[in-house]
């Protein structure tokens, strides 16, 4: 007789597909952050004719936010309160039992917050568009990798603060130094330079000041001490950012790996 041929498992991305799939249901479920998810962001650009704005800068700033904003409030704090939920229902634990590391687990998780993420900034970019006021850019390498690593940040830095979160309603108060701290001090509201030297100097340590920074020295060659460059001084004033995003990234997932916790606290 001829031996029945094994079942080949499935693979790594089909796997992590899944528990993505999975996760995005349960965001669906929730209406209320689906409708503001999409609402929202038009309604913002929407209001901007109405508001009578100057929109000599307008696109620009408006990009910038819309970069930035997601970021914080939608990929961090949700994924602080989902990878927290998730810890205190078993269900990482019982996760991470199967075939999926420890890296692919977390990562399938945020996938639906980082989609949702990703159309909140398309949207507004669309509606910049539509309203003609979306700048042609500097560089546009600069402006993407800026929210590809922000991204990334956002995800391991969550992860990292989960560490401190013992329940999805505590994290109002575990994330208000990102939320709230991080986010005024980045230069999404005023500019770093108009801070005195020395907060200056911390404000442009913080996690989201260099994802602002790249995304508006990518659309407008401004850098955040108001100079314009362009040209190879663009990529060279790039530079510090993007050291401070990657050290960022570093320390995050250092954390991430030295301490996360995938059960409750007994």
């Amino acid at each position: 007789m001829t031996a029945l041929a094994t079942p080949a498992a499935p693979s790594t991305p089909r796997r992590v597909g899944s528990l993505a799939a999975a996760e995005a249901r349960l965001l669906l479920r929730n209406r209320t952050a689906v409708v503001n998810s999409i609402l929202l962001p038009l309604l913002l650009v929407a209001a901007i004719p109405m508001m009578g704005l100057d929109t000599d800068a307008l696109g620009i700033d408006l990009l910038v936010t819309a970069a930035g904003v997601p970021l914080v409030f939608l990929t961090y704090y949700n994924l602080v309160t989902t990878y927290v939920a998730r810890r205190e229902d078993l269900v990482l634990q019982r996760m991470r039992t199967g075939e999926l590391t420890d890296g692919q687990v977390l990562a399938a998780t945020a996938v639906p917050t980082l989609l949702v993420t990703a159309g909140q900034i398309t949207l507004v970019a669309i509606g910049v568009a539509v309203l003609g006021l979306f700048p042609a850019p500097v560089d546009v390498v600069l402006p993407l990798l800026a929210v590809a690593l922000g991204a990334v940040l956002m995800v391991v830095l969550a992860a990292a603060s989960s560490v401190f979160t013992r329940t999805p309603e505590s994290a109002q108060i575990t994330t208000l130094p990102v939320v709230v701290g991080a986010t005024a001090l980045s230069g999404l509201f005023f500019p770093v330079s108009a801070l005195p030297e020395a907060l200056a100097t911390v404000a442009r340590l913080l996690p989201l000041t260099p994802v602002v920074e790249l995304v508006q020295l990518g659309l407008s060659g401004r850098t955040s001490e108001g100079e314009l460059v362009g040209g190879a001084d663009l990529w060279w004033a790039a530079l510090g950012p993007l050291g401070t995003l990657l050290a960022w990234i570093a320390i995050a997932g250092f954390a991430t790996a030295r301490w996360f916790r995938w059960a409750p606290r007994r």
